[in-house]
């Protein structure tokens, strides 16, 4: 976004910073599932972001900078309901039921919506042969995926609540790209870091009616939660909500879109190599060949995209 600092950033901290979001919020998919089993899912989803976002707020105020701004705030509920509890959430609540690594697979075509949702790109991005066969390539992918699962769901006992789940997961898909271009096309003046801190305290606040009215709290005996799943919330708070996504504004500001956009078809590879080794989840072949075809189409798309923001650098 800033070419001028490429050459000024320490390598060493870009890689970092690009390890921290690839592992980190690959493992998140594995590490909610963990947590899922011992805290109910809204209570953990209220947890987790209310407590990143105060821990976030705290650290803007000690250094200095201002907190409250009415449109910013605003604008930060916006797209924090979208992006942490309507995607966020939805991811949540369906691990109750699928396992996080097949979640991983499915919500792995958000970029994909990014594409058809972004307006005033549509000009540039439908005459572009690479986005458009890109798009219809991850299409193809994204049909092999829900068409086994909802055909293996139908003869299944729980098949119900899997195709629900499976439901949900396209809601995420474009939930997700919804908030995250709500927030580009409506750009505050305020600090990135305090516009987060807002976006995660109010999607923490916005689970707490969802977690009263199945009344998880009344429900819930706080001895019998395990130690792995307080474990897996810390994670979650600490790396997965404040580490790893300010490593992602950081890079967004020393590295283009497009490059950082390569989480995308990353993040999912974590996801079923950590499900598959440590929670013995399985992957069918299909699964996988589903999984391959879209990370190819979204690599076309960002090919695409970053092609012409190098022919721009040059010109």
């Amino acid at each position: 976004m800033l070419p001028n600092n490429q050459k000024s950033v320490s390598p060493v901290m870009v890689a970092i910073a690009f390890a921290t979001v690839y592992i980190v919020w690959g493992s998140t998919y594995f590490f909610i599932q963990i947590a899922v089993h011992g805290i109910p899912p809204m209570l953990l989803g209220a947890a987790r972001f209310f407590t990143a976002g105060l821990l976030l707020l705290g650290w803007c105020a000690i250094k200095g900078e201002k907190l409250f701004n009415r449109n910013n705030i605003l604008h930060a509920a916006v797209s924090g309901i979208l992006l942490l509890c309507v995607a966020n959430g939805t991811v949540i609540w369906v691990e109750q039921t699928l396992p996080s690594a097949m979640v991983a697979i499915m919500v792995s075509s958000a970029p994909i919506w990014f594409v058809i949702l972004d307006k005033p790109k549509w000009k540039d991005n439908f005459k572009n042969r690479s986005i458009v066969a890109g798009l219809l390539i991850g299409f193809t992918g994204v049909i092999l995926l829900f068409g086994e699962q909802v055909a293996k769901s139908l003869g299944e006992s729980n098949g119900q609540s899997k195709l629900g789940g499976m439901a949900l997961l396209i809601v995420a898909s474009i939930a997700w790209p919804s908030g995250s271009l709500y927030s580009k096309y409506r750009a505050t003046q305020g600090s990135v870091m305090v516009n987060t801190a807002w976006q995660m305290l109010i999607a923490g606040i916005m689970f707490i009616p969802g977690m009263l009215l199945h009344h998880e709290t009344e429900h819930l005996s706080w001895q019998k939660v395990p130690a792995t799943s307080w474990f897996a919330l810390i994670y979650l708070i600490v790396f997965g909500s404040i580490a790893a996504y300010s490593a992602y504004v950081w890079l967004l500001q020393v590295r283009s879109a497009a490059q950082v956009s390569t989480y995308a078809y990353v993040n999912p590879v974590i996801a079923v190599l950590l499900g598959i080794f440590f929670a013995r989840e399985h992957i069918s072949l299909l699964q996988i060949a589903g999984l391959v075809i879209i990370l190819a189409s979204v690599l076309l798309i960002n090919l695409a995209k970053y092609q012409k923001e190098k022919q721009i650098k040059t010109e």
